[in-house]
């Protein structure tokens, strides 16, 4: 989709919301080099921290792209801008999932995940977005009246949103 999303909405990812993914990142990152840089080690070891180092520095740059990320929504479709540039129609949107991520096996702590999909187009937000349940009420019902099957796990989490769809 090339043309304009007419008058649209932006949304981005707030520092305050980030924080504690640059604070992790940082918590992997910054011991794994120091140890890296610092320590003479035997091959094994050095493998070990450096994955470490590794995982660590691609959840930084994860994070930084993330945060760098504005989500453009607008009567015609829904567009990301940043590194990561990704354009839906809602005209042609033919798949919708809202998964719910819990950190604590109680389930009373985690975040949300909003999958969209058009052709080979997708597009993944989490609940951390400014407006986050504005675009999943709009895109549900939207997939909705495109006739999009939404699977029992999506419409437990738009009613944990205190979004109420009625399938056709």
């Amino acid at each position: 989709m090339t043309a304009a999303l007419g008058d649209p909405r932006r949304h981005t990812y707030p520092t305050a919301a980030m924080a504690g993914d640059y604070l992790r990142a940082a918590a992997g990152l910054v011991p794994s080099a120091a140890l890296l840089l610092t320590v003479s080690m035997a091959s094994v070891p050095g493998i070990i921290i450096g994955g470490f180092a590794a995982i660590f520095g691609a959840f930084a740059v994860r994070t930084v792209l993330r945060h760098g990320t504005r989500i453009e929504e607008g009567d015609e479709g829904l567009r990301t801008t940043g590194a990561w540039r990704r354009t839906i129609a809602w005209d042609r949107l033919d798949r919708m999932k809202l998964g719910y991520y819990s950190t604590r096996r109680d389930r009373r702590a985690g975040w949300m995940q909003l999958e969209l999909g058009a052709g080979n187009s997708r597009i993944k937000l989490d609940s951390r977005l400014d407006g986050f349940d504005e675009i999943v009420r709009r895109a549900a019902d939207i997939a909705v009246a495109r006739g999009i099957d939404l699977s029992a796990a999506t419409m437990s989490n738009l009613d944990a949103l205190g979004i109420k769809v009625v399938e056709r």
